[in-house]
């Protein structure tokens, strides 16, 4: 069974449109690789969590901050299909690695 991504956000902080647009890059991105990807308003206010079954990936809180595209991709990638390569989106180091 393929994983899911689950992206919960606070709609009192009108944060949809930021998980809609996170659920599309990341099934642009993975559709070969992802089953589903799940918006989910959160009770609580101010959250921003992106997990790939249960496994946390991002958190505003904890980071400080809304992730980066770029750096959330590879948290996918590296937690999904750590072999796939995406291109200008991966790191310098994994591009010289000839990862």
């Amino acid at each position: 069974m393929k994983p899911s991504i689950d992206i919960e956000y606070c709609p009192g902080c009108r944060w949809l449109l930021r998980a809609g647009w996170t659920a599309q890059e990341l099934l642009t991105t993975f559709e070969a690789e992802l089953g589903a990807v799940t918006l989910r308003p959160s009770e609580v206010g101010g959250t921003f969590r992106v997990s790939a079954d249960a496994h946390l990936l991002w958190d505003r809180k904890t980071e400080g901050r809304f992730p980066e595209m770029k750096e959330l991709k590879q948290r996918v990638r590296d937690h999904i299909a750590p072999e796939r390569e995406l291109g200008h989106s991966d790191t310098a180091e994994r591009q010289n690695d000839g990862r």
